[in-house]
Order: C-alpha cells, then structure tokens, then sequence
C-alpha cells in the first residue's frame, strides 16, 4: 500500500451541502428555507419556543431542592485504603489522618472533610481519624482488629 492508495472505508465521508450556489445545485436561490418567515432568516434561535404556548418546561412544575449550605465529603472506600497500605504508601502503624490520606495521594483536597464508606476488604490493624464515616465501615475496621474515630468538623467563623 502506498500513500495515494489510502482511502476512507465507502460511505465514511459526506460532502458538505452548499446551499444557496445557484439552481442547479438543487439548493439555489432559498438555500431550503421556503419564502419569508422568521426561520427563513439569519439568526434564529428558537429552541423550546411554542409560537406562544406555555412551552413545556413552563408548564411542569419545579422539582428538587438544592441545600446552598450542604456539606462536600471527600469519599474514599476501606478497600483504597488497605490498597495504600499494602503499596507501603500509608504508615498502618500511626494514625491515618486526614493529612496523612491527602499526603499520600489517596485524596486531593479535603473539602469539609473526608467521609470512609465501606467498600473492600480490610486485614491491616488500622487506627483512622476521619470526619465522617459509614456505620458498616466502622464495624468493618473493628473486626479487622482496628478503630476508626469520627471527629467533628472545627465550626466555621
């Protein structure tokens, strides 16, 4: 195979409709955009519009809520953190902190804190100090022969 032998697979590409070049083109003269009217126009932008019904995104009502106050947890799950462990990138001897999950690359920033859920195995012996955490990951910490304490979050002035 050679450099002009290369072609794309049939049917790949599509030329470009130019409009407006003339009657033989089969779109001359109105380019395809009948007589007259505001759509025969340039820049149009009525997407939703209903000539003058309610369109309907008006008519349903609204949903949801969104909390302006709420708090961000950074999540990570056990199974990350005994991953950490194993790659001798977290110390399953001290205290894993929050600096510490944050130090070894395991979570970027903190946000309000950093919440432990659940998910994976834990084997290691480890002493967690979180701001948050599942139910099911303290239990699963524990058997493991481990703590996990959450502590409050300093109240913001």
């Amino acid at each position: 195979m050679k450099l002009h032998e290369l072609r794309d697979n049939p049917g790949a590409t599509k030329k470009r409709m130019r409009v407006g070049r003339g009657p033989g083109s089969g779109k001359g003269k109105m380019g395809g955009r009948g007589i007259k009217g505001q759509k025969s126009r340039s820049g149009v932008a009525i997407n939703g519009y209903e000539g003058g019904q309610m369109p309907l995104y008006q008519r349903l009502p609204k949903r949801g809520f969104n909390k302006p106050n709420r708090k961000a947890f950074a999540v990570v799950n056990l199974g990350l953190i005994q991953k950490f462990v194993d790659a001798k990138k977290l110390d399953a001897s001290a205290a894993i902190t929050e600096d510490a999950l944050i130090e070894s690359g395991l979570v970027r920033r903190k946000l309000d804190g950093i919440r432990v859920l659940a998910k994976g195995e834990v084997t290691a012996k480890l002493n967690i100090e979180v701001t948050g955490a599942s139910k099911a990951a303290v239990d699963a910490v524990a058997k493991a022969g481990g703590s996990l304490t959450v502590k409050t979050a300093p109240a913001a002035e």
